[in-house]
């Protein structure tokens, strides 16, 4: 696990370096959530409707703009390529880079969350599932756009081709995610929809790292 946690330690010692891109998807998040009550108006009512939606989209965007320095930049150093031939297993070295992608993009959009939410009229459970939901579905669009990330990897006009390749496996968690928040604030249950993520997450964590070593093989190959 020591290779796990330097992998991380690593890209967040990178990203401190280069806060400009983290930043970047940050501020996308807070100006597109914010640019909504700002055009809608005062309508309360018609902002908890929609906030579920409105926070998610933004979330799953904000978290695809960062998706492709994932590998690149150790791609044109040649740092991928060292990394592959250590004799630690580069599965673990890419759930250590996926990792180091969440606490960068995913984890902030937690944070923030509440503070967004509140700008919708939501209630403190609505902002506490929203919160849930989000701490469920982040980890696993850093987990999916890994495999994107991987497969475009070189590619000219990469980034367009990784959207058209993640967005499709987005959907079920914006579904469930937004779900989640919207059931919350009509007075349904909200397992189902946790359940459901937490599924996603599990199947996730347990394939998805073994995917995107072997697309990552192929691309240096």
């Amino acid at each position: 696990m020591n290779a796990f946690f330097a992998i991380i330690q690593r890209d967040l010692l990178l990203v401190m370096r280069r806060k400009s891109e983290v930043l970047t998807a940050l501020f996308f998040f807070v100006v597109v959530t914010s640019l909504f009550p700002l055009g809608i108006g005062a309508d309360a009512a018609l902002l908890r409707k929609i906030a579920p939606g409105v926070l998610w989209v933004a979330a799953l965007l904000s978290t695809l703009l960062g998706l492709q320095r994932m590998f690149a930049a150790d791609y044109m150093d040649g740092a991928l390529e060292q990394l592959i031939l250590t004799p630690q297993p580069l599965v673990l070295l890419v759930a250590g880079k996926i990792t180091a992608h969440w606490l960068v993009s995913g984890l902030p959009l937690v944070l923030l969350a509440p503070i967004i939410g509140i700008q919708f009229d939501l209630d403190a459970s609505s902002l506490y599932v929203l919160m849930g939901s989000l701490l469920l579905g982040t980890p696993v669009l850093s987990l999916l756009g890994s495999i994107g990330a991987a497969l475009t990897l070189g590619v000219r006009g990469g980034s367009v081709l990784m959207s058209l390749l993640i967005l499709p496996l987005y959907i079920p968690v914006l579904i469930f995610g937004a779900g989640a928040v919207y059931a919350n604030s009509v007075g349904l249950d909200t397992s189902g929809h946790f359940s459901l993520l937490g599924a996603l997450l599990i199947l996730a964590l347990a394939f998805v790292p073994w995917v995107s070593a072997s697309a990552l093989k192929i691309a240096i190959e």
